[in-house]
């Protein structure tokens, strides 16, 4: 039986991880979900992604943007575009994403993570006001980046999970 507490927390290796996502952090992981925890479990594809209720011009690479998410108890991983986001949704920077911006592999990083409602909530320190946000609307995953986008995120293929 192995719990989230038994199981190191992941970091971006230098540079990214590459083209490949590395295998999932929590495999393996027996704790069920903490209670209030939205099941944003699986790996998604952005299909939709909206600034100011318009869809962004479809040759930017946010239209690529394949994520897997994995969870046990309060802790989340968020894996995507070379970074392994490693966090408790405790509501501490301490506990949350202590990692590097997917930008460029080298800014650091320090966010609070917390399930309101539903929905993931993260919060970068010394940032007042800002917000990223995951939550589930049926079959969809939908992703708020801030006032920047919305992006909406379906199962992708590969994902076993019906």
């Amino acid at each position: 039986m192995t719990s989230v507490r038994d199981i190191p927390t992941a970091h971006t290796p230098a540079g990214g991880y590459g083209a490949q996502m590395p295998p999932p952090i929590l495999a393996g992981c027996t704790d069920p979900l903490a209670e209030g925890a939205p099941d944003l479990r699986g790996t998604w594809r952005v299909v939709d992604v909206r600034a100011n209720g318009q869809p962004l011009p479809a040759a930017l690479p946010i239209w690529k943007h394949v994520e897997r998410i994995e969870q046990a108890g309060d802790r989340v991983v968020v894996t995507a575009g070379g970074v392994i986001h490693d966090m408790c949704a405790d509501g501490t920077h301490e506990h949350g994403v202590n990692d590097v911006a997917g930008a460029d592999f080298a800014t650091r990083v320090v966010v609070a993570a917390t399930f309101e409602d539903g929905v993931l909530v993260l919060r970068p320190r010394g940032m007042p006001g800002v917000e990223v946000r995951r939550w589930r609307e049926g079959d969809h995953l939908v992703w708020q980046y801030h006032t920047q986008f919305t992006a909406r995120l379906e199962r992708a293929q590969e994902d076993a999970r019906a």
